[in-house]
């Protein structure tokens, strides 16, 4: 198979590693800049062209869409979807994952455990908000950001009014979260590959820092998921309709609590915490799916 990497860098960790795991099965790699993608549509049909040639010889491809170029990568994604080439991640659970408030909504809605949630459209309602969440501590987060980027502890009551005040006056819209305290700054991500969890990892924030992602300098250790984490994680993951997802949990004294379902999760953390190759288990899914999407088509030519 002639596999695609859709990546903006060949040189990050899980670009490299995917490139590996694809070529160590036997298979050709092809790292293609989503961004640099022409999109044709006309009564022939739907074609894609990248650097002056019609790419028309890709099986399957592997999404790598950073959050800040989300609407032009899911449509390469689509195009490519209507071309009928595999997708390890639908174009659609990309965009899912993408809109925090929308991924909260139909988690709440699978009665997947997640911390309270608030969300108003009115500008000075943010008292309002802060009763629905309880009394401070609570998290304050961007709807678009990435990596703990946009997120805020706010300690006190008047410091989330200034906080989203601050936020409102830039005409950005924020969500209000319930402050998780026995988490102690850390999280767990469990790495999902067709509905199965290939490995999960603790991430520990560093002294004084509430958020445990690893760009902000938090550490990961392996950790063995219980009962209820693997199947909490399992949920949220085919909720968003996600085959490949890293799911981000707090543990908490109500059970584990989602915070959130990435559609391209990295490969370095979870990789070097557990020895795991996730890589060539991705690898390993689209070979399964992409010989059951060819079986009747084999069958009709025995």
């Amino acid at each position: 198979m002639n596999i695609a990497v859709l990546s903006r860098n060949s040189k990050l960790y899980s670009t490299k590693r995917l490139v590996e795991a694809i070529q160590q099965r036997g298979h050709e790699a092809q790292v293609i800049d989503h961004m640099k993608c022409d999109i044709i549509m006309d009564d022939t049909g739907p074609s894609i062209f990248y650097e002056g040639k019609v790419l028309d010889n890709i099986n399957a491809i592997i999404p790598r869409i950073g959050a800040s170029v989300t609407f032009y990568g899911t449509a390469v994604v689509r195009q490519f979807e209507m071309m009928k080439v595999f997708s390890a991640v639908d174009s659609l659970a990309i965009t899912r994952s993408r809109d925090k408030l929308r991924g909260l909504q139909i988690l709440s809605r699978s009665g997947v455990g997640i911390p309270k949630t608030a969300f108003t459209n009115y500008s000075k309602g943010e008292n309002k908000v802060l009763r629905h969440i309880g009394q401070a501590p609570v998290v304050i987060k961007l709807l678009e950001g990435t990596q703990g980027l946009g997120v805020v502890l706010a300690e006190t009551d008047k410091a989330a009014k200034s906080v989203v005040e601050a936020f409102e006056s830039l005409n950005t819209r924020v969500i209000l979260q319930e402050f998780i305290e026995e988490a102690g700054g850390a999280d767990v991500r469990a790495f999902i590959v067709n509905g199965k969890v290939v490995g999960a990892m603790k991430r520990q924030g560093k002294e004084g820092e509430f958020r445990s992602n690893l760009h902000r300098g938090g550490q990961a250790s392996i950790i063995k998921l219980s009962k209820v984490e693997r199947e909490t994680a399992l949920k949220a993951a085919k909720c968003m309709g996600l085959a490949i997802a890293g799911v981000d949990m707090l543990q908490s004294k109500r059970g584990p609590m989602v915070l959130e379902v990435n559609s391209s999760p990295g490969l370095e953390g979870i990789e070097n915490a557990t020895g795991v190759d996730v890589a060539g288990k991705i690898i390993e899914y689209i070979e399964q799916s992409t010989s059951k999407k060819r079986l009747p088509k084999d069958r009709v030519k025995a």
